[in-house]
């Protein structure tokens, strides 16, 4: 168990120095501080993603008694994720520091005392750091000792939420470096919006319903069939999860709206254009000056 911690508590910092220096020294690259950190602790953001994803794709499809089979890589995981957690909590702070420099207020930024800049980013992102904390202090003495060793196959699905980790981080540094327009923004936001509603709101109804098949019962009467803390839990999980979901709505919104607007405006003053060039190719100004000549 403490091999398996330290192993984490290793690897997802170390990955990130690693990360952060290739961009740095690597002739071609040769990336700023700033750059190389935030695009590094979104890189291992997506990698805890992409391995939490495969773990719980390996757990879900190994059960096939969804309440008591086990499966090693359950508990092996989840230590060796939970310094995660811990460590992105540095990195999201990092970030937001080196965000404020990307965005032009480099002066307020070196200007701000450390505990003001911490306290203003525990503010900006404090429904992120609660996520982050909860997974460490609550998820995970209740997936590791609560449960004893049963519903492994929940908590591999629980895993699968991860899917949509690699989309959000790829959205976050095109926004970071103002690449809205592009076509690989729109993809790559189409495919969060999708990945995002299939893996965390739809997760715990699915949950509910696996559980309501698996005892014979309808979904409706699930909750009354689980403990209390079983729907605390879910409640409390799903709440930011919908919240997140809104901000991407929206988000994904005003993008439409506004590649909408762009259309347009390019449309309208193409269509002056053509109404101020007539067919003939001579202006109306030229016209009265020849008449007048003559």
């Amino acid at each position: 168990m403490l091999t398996i911690l330290v192993a984490g508590s290793v690897f997802f910092p170390g990955l990130f120095v690693l990360s952060k220096q290739c961009l740095k020294y690597i002739p071609g690259l040769r990336w700023s501080e700033r750059d190389a950190v935030i695009v590094s602790a979104r890189l291992v953001s997506s990698v805890q993603a992409i391995m939490a994803s495969s773990a719980g794709y390996i757990i879900a499809s190994s059960c096939d008694d969804i309440v008591e089979d086990q499966h090693w890589l359950t508990k092996a995981y989840i230590l060796f994720a939970v310094p995660y957690f811990v460590y992105d909590i540095y990195a999201m702070f990092m970030c937001y520091m080196y965000k404020l420099q990307v965005k032009g207020h480099e002066a307020d930024s070196s200007a701000k005392p450390l505990g003001m800049a911490l306290a203003s980013y525990l503010r900006r992102e404090f429904l992120m750091v609660l996520h982050h904390v909860v997974m460490v202090t609550v998820c995970f003495p209740v997936s590791v000792f609560w449960r004893q060793g049963k519903g492994d196959y929940f908590q591999g699905v629980m895993f699968l939420a991860e899917l949509s980790t690699p989309w959000v981080c790829l959205g976050k540094i095109l926004i970071q470096y103002k690449q809205q327009h592009t076509l690989l923004h729109k993809v790559n936001g189409a495919t969060m919006l999708v990945t995002f509603f299939i893996c965390r709101v739809l997760l715990f109804p699915y949950l509910y319903y696996r559980y309501g098949r698996y005892a014979s019962i309808h979904i409706y009467m699930v909750p009354f069939h689980v403990p209390w803390q079983v729907n605390l839990g879910a409640a409390l999980l799903m709440a930011p999860q919908l919240y997140w979901f809104y901000l991407i709505c929206r988000g994904a919104l005003r993008l439409f709206k506004g590649s909408r607007k762009l259309a347009l405006t390019t449309r309208e003053d193409s269509n002056t254009k053509e109404m101020s060039q007539p067919a003939n190719g001579y202006s109306a100004h030229s016209t009265e000056q020849k008449a007048g000549a003559h």
